[in-house]
């Protein structure tokens, strides 16, 4: 079977539980397609998905299993968030961690400038890692070569990231199943 999934959230979310699932189930294989969230929601909809697990969008009807923490990063060695306007490095158009930054920063009126815009969590860490921005990440992605900062650097809160999955209509085989039932609790029950 198919399951889409951001890259940061397959990074922190998924190992233990694609462990167990695969425990349970071992003659089941999964083909995982990392992209970001609205190219998840695309792939799914053309049928080439049998479950996503996505970062809910304004708007979208979407049952919410788990809130993420999302917070400011910078790397421990520069200051960034001192220069005017502020360097961002965000998610691509159309993600909702970009639209959460963006919106944050509007709110607050603080000037910034987009210095890098990918899907790619590793570069966007490389960025910030180099010192040439701050950006949002969810809080369990956070590599340990990045600080998280906040208000102390005069930096707005962001909004946390409302986590769901969704599944393909036409995916009703009983290993789909078995899957969406085993992400919906163990993604829930996760700390």
């Amino acid at each position: 079977m198919r399951l889409g999934v951001p890259d940061d959230y397959a990074a922190f979310l998924l190992p233990p539980v694609l462990s167990r699932f695969a425990e349970d189930h071992p003659l089941v294989t999964v083909e995982l397609v990392c992209e970001q969230s609205t190219a998840l929601v695309k792939t799914l909809a053309e049928g080439r998905l049998d479950l996503a697990i996505v970062t809910r969008l304004p708007d979208q009807p979407l049952e919410v299993i788990r809130l993420e923490r999302f917070v400011w990063v910078a790397s421990p060695n520069h200051v960034a968030w001192q220069t005017d306007p502020l360097p961002v490095a965000l998610f691509e158009p159309g993600c909702a961690a970009r639209m959460n930054v963006l919106q944050a920063l509007g709110g607050a009126d603080r000037s910034y400038r987009c210095t890098y815009s990918s899907a790619s969590l590793l570069g966007l860490v490389a960025v910030v890692q180099a010192g040439l921005a701050v950006a949002g990440l969810a809080q369990r992605s956070v590599p340990p070569s990045l600080r998280i900062i906040g208000a102390n650097e005069g930096l707005p809160a962001l909004p946390d990231l409302e986590i769901g999955i969704l599944r393909n209509p036409l995916s009703t085989t009983p290993a789909v199943d078995r899957l969406h039932d085993f992400l919906r609790r163990d993604l829930a029950q996760q700390a």
